[in-house]
């Protein structure tokens, strides 16, 4: 009797139950960054308030300016999170 070996690899995906805690890890990782944002945006703006009281009236718009690119960030961030 001849004795040979059979391997066969066995591969399954986990994709759904992967994807659905990678959906609900983004939903949560949106909602941080649109939070964040704010936050960030509310100190630039203070932070240009104070450039301009020191006559730092350059500095201060553009804190000015980043505070509104980081806000506008937010309407990306909110369709993201409406896409998914």
């Amino acid at each position: 009797m001849t004795h040979h070996d059979h391997h066969h690899s066995h591969s399954h995906s986990h994709a759904g139950s992967v994807q659905m805690d990678n959906r609900e890890k983004l939903k949560k990782l949106l909602e941080h960054w649109l939070s964040h944002n704010v936050d960030h945006a509310e100190n630039y703006r203070k932070w240009a308030a104070i450039a301009r009281e020191e006559g730092m009236e350059q500095a201060a718009a553009i804190l000015e300016e980043a505070a509104e690119l980081t806000i506008s960030l937010n309407s990306k961030f909110s369709k993201a999170a409406e896409s998914i």
